[in-house]
């Protein structure tokens, strides 16, 4: 039974829907909006497949309940594309091979672009910190902070 209604901004558009209680955020993404880029993965808060940008806020979707984000704007890993070109980070991803398998690289370049947004120049140290958070069983991580050093520099650049 949906009881409850959530209107929400998700990439730019308003969605209305009718929600239960029990519904998770990225539950609500996947299935009821079909936004199926954000990944399900551990469903605890552990490995950060689900990230998304609420309220400009980088949130574990897995952790967050559907009518929690009443009235919220949400960004999806679809939503930072403009124009039909891809957002700076995820091109830099795709260019420097930041992700392999691919299921931590929405959460990853979600988490990536709120880091940038706060710091258009981290250090190698303050990416790693800062994307401990998002975890990644194939890379390494090296070729993740090579893509995030690549699009801090393409984000500097079009500042300029």
């Amino acid at each position: 039974m949906s009881d409850h209604k959530i209107v929400v901004t998700v990439n730019g558009r308003r969605q209305e829907a009718w929600v239960e209680a029990r519904t998770l955020l990225v539950t609500f993404v996947r299935e009821t909006l079909e936004l199926t880029g954000t990944h399900i993965g551990c469903v605890i808060g552990e490995c950060g497949a689900c990230s998304l940008l609420v309220n400009g806020e980088l949130v574990k979707s897995c952790l967050m309940l559907a009518m929690q984000a009443d009235g919220a704007e949400i960004t999806t890993i679809e939503g930072l594309e403009r124009d039909a070109k891809l957002h700076p980070v995820q091109e830099a991803f795709v260019r420097e091979l930041g992700g392999q398998c691919g299921f931590c690289t929405p959460g990853m370049v979600m988490a990536s672009v709120y880091l940038l947004r706060q710091d258009n120049n981290p250090s190698e140290e303050t990416i790693r910190r800062r994307l401990s958070g998002n975890l990644c069983m194939c890379t390494g991580y090296v070729q993740i902070v090579k893509s995030v050093q690549a699009a801090a520099e393409m984000l500097r650049e079009q500042d300029q």
